[in-house]
């Protein structure tokens, strides 16, 4: 009898336990909204993803911040490329990759250069500042390798896979939750800034 109940009550363990599932690596950058983006950027390769203004900004992977640009310096009259983002923020990825979201309406309090964070940890939220001013509120997304401060024009979003690719590959799979890492081509020098 005693044996005929340990039977039982290991088979129930057995068809009843599932491998342990580990959480994501990489989460969709804008949580809890509805949001549109396609797979061109003007330009360079880089993603809009289109939100209501205030919708969560967050880590699409655990790592340290990088760069927060906490003021709107942007001025079309000069239309510098440095200032085009807005409110942004930059974060060196535990996979070793440059992920950057610009455009922000807010930057939250704790989020400031050397802070750790974790994968879909809330960095801001959604907004339309620096060069997106008039424009639809949306998330400007960029990926690249990491830099000296103040490089831009890399830390804006750079060529995938073949130098071309935009993230939008990556967003729809992490988006369906699935992980995939991005595959970056890192030049053997960085490119000098560009005219606009």
């Amino acid at each position: 009898m005693k044996l005929g109940i340990k039977l039982l009550v290991a088979s129930f363990l057995i068809l009843n336990t599932s491998p342990a599932q580990a959480a994501p690596i990489y989460n969709f950058p804008i949580s809890g909204c509805a949001v549109t983006y396609g797979k061109y950027h003007h330009d360079y390769p880089a993603t809009d993803i289109f939100a209501n203004k205030g919708c969560a900004f967050v880590a699409p992977i655990a790592g340290v911040i990088d760069e927060v640009n906490t003021v709107d310096r942007w001025r079309g009259r000069t239309n510098l490329g440095a200032d085009r983002g807005g409110l942004s923020i930059s974060l060196i990825g535990e996979d070793g990759l440059r992920y950057y979201g610009s455009h922000l309406s807010k930057i939250e309090p704790n989020i400031t250069a050397g802070y750790k964070v974790t994968s879909g940890e809330k960095l801001g939220e959604v907004g339309a500042t620096g060069s997106a001013k008039g424009t639809k509120p949306h998330l400007h997304f960029g990926i690249s390798y990491p830099t000296e401060k103040g490089i831009w024009w890399i830390r804006r979003g750079v060529g995938l896979e073949n130098g071309k690719t935009s993230p939008w590959k990556y967003l729809k799979a992490w988006q369906a939750g699935k992980d995939l890492k991005p595959k970056l081509i890192i030049p053997a020098t960085t490119p000098p800034e560009p005219k606009k």
